[in-house]
């Protein structure tokens, strides 16, 4: 690695992510979900180091994490095989070694990196099931480029974030780095993964962020007619990882169910996207409801545990003061979503005020229009 001067610091932050339509059938490529991003974020800050190889410090760490490169990869000792660390710091240490593949394809040099990382998508050290993952992956992705001198798009950054995830889990769908990555309201169905990858390994990254990527998409979306974006955390986190391979496991794949649930919920997302671009708010409410029961469907048929009591009374507190609701992400603890007439501030806080009483906690957040920035 290089030992070339000291660079500024560059420090980016990325914000967490809700899915609103689509989650488990996204996983598939090419099927459609919509995203919204919330301003709830991870920052990344990235600076020289005086030590070999690459350290990261976390507030979710009580200790620095440090890694030497061997072959292109960030190892425990320096030699091939070294354990990686359980949670964020994979992502972050993907991140840093995809980057890094590609400023070795162009020939640049590589400095040693400290990457320091803050987030207020946990409380406590409990995650509140805000795509934590895919936010400081995006963050640490256009960090390290930034600092290392690459100029990316914010297609680049989606790119490389994606790589580095898949390189971990292919079977995540993606759909939190695109929230990180663009902000806002999104339309987004996931590349084929095997493919991206594939390409990466024979081909090179740099060919892999140029070359089309079956299936990919992404789209903003016009925020809600009139509805007020409500969010409940259950306090129970959940790994999404696990409910999704959990799924995949399982020999519902492939089944008339399961035709059933992607049709479903297809329909259920493309019939969403005409809601709120054309600004009709009660037909939106009407997908939201569609989707609770297709995931409520699914839920009985393969008993992932996707609704707990938490997340049932969430829904049914929105439902009584006459919105919709339904958990967010693969469910089973994490985020519940409610949509609400943005105009009667009373049943908002009567919604509230009945999650309270569930367990459920209010989180004070908003929609960030703005991706990834400085």
């Amino acid at each position: 690695m290089s030992s070339s001067p000291r660079r500024p610091a560059v420090v980016r932050r990325a914000p967490g992510k809700l899915f609103v339509a689509g989650e488990y059938a996204v996983v598939d490529s090419g099927n459609p979900a919509i995203l919204v991003a919330v301003d709830r974020y991870v920052t990344v800050t990235v600076s020289g180091s005086h030590t070999p190889g690459v350290v990261i410090s976390s507030d979710l760490a009580t200790h620095p994490v440090r890694r030497r490169w061997h072959e292109g990869r960030l190892t425990a000792d320096g030699a091939q095989g070294g354990d990686r660390p359980r949670g964020g710091p994979v992502h972050v240490l993907s991140a840093v070694e995809t980057v890094v593949g590609l400023l070795t394809e162009r020939g640049l040099p590589v400095p040693e990196l400290k990457l320091s990382i803050a987030s207020t998508l946990h409380e406590d050290g409990r995650k509140f099931g805000l795509g934590s993952s895919g936010a400081v992956t995006v963050a640490s992705v256009a960090a390290v480029a930034a600092y290392c001198g690459l100029e990316l798009s914010r297609a680049d950054v989606y790119r490389l974030a994606l790589l580095a995830t898949a390189r971990i889990d292919p079977k995540g769908s993606g759909g939190d780095l695109a929230a990180s990555t663009w902000g806002g309201w999104l339309l987004y169905s996931a590349p084929d993964r095997g493919f991206v990858l594939d390409l990466a390994r024979d081909r090179g990254i740099e060919a892999a962020l140029r070359a089309p990527w079956p299936g990919f998409a992404v789209r903003p979306l016009p925020s809600p007619a009139g509805l007020s974006l409500q969010v409940g955390w259950t306090g129970n986190p959940a790994s999404t990882a696990s409910l999704v391979s959990d799924l995949h496991r399982r020999t519902w794949r492939g089944t008339a169910s399961h035709r059933r649930f992607v049709a479903t919920t297809t329909d259920v997302v493309h019939a969403a996207t005409g809601a709120l671009e054309s600004g009709d708010g009660p037909g939106l409410l009407h997908q939201i409801r569609r989707a609770r029961l297709e995931l409520a469907r699914l839920d009985d048929e393969v008993g992932l545990g996707v609704f707990t009591d938490e997340l049932r009374a969430l829904c049914d507190a929105a439902e009584g003061a006459g919105g919709a609701a339904k958990p967010s992400g693969a469910g089973g603890g994490d985020c519940g979503i409610a949509l609400l007439d943005a105009a009667a501030p009373q049943d908002i806080s009567y919604v509230r005020q009945r999650w309270a009483v569930a367990g459920v906690l209010p989180l004070p957040v908003r929609v960030a229009m703005e991706g990834i920035q400085q």
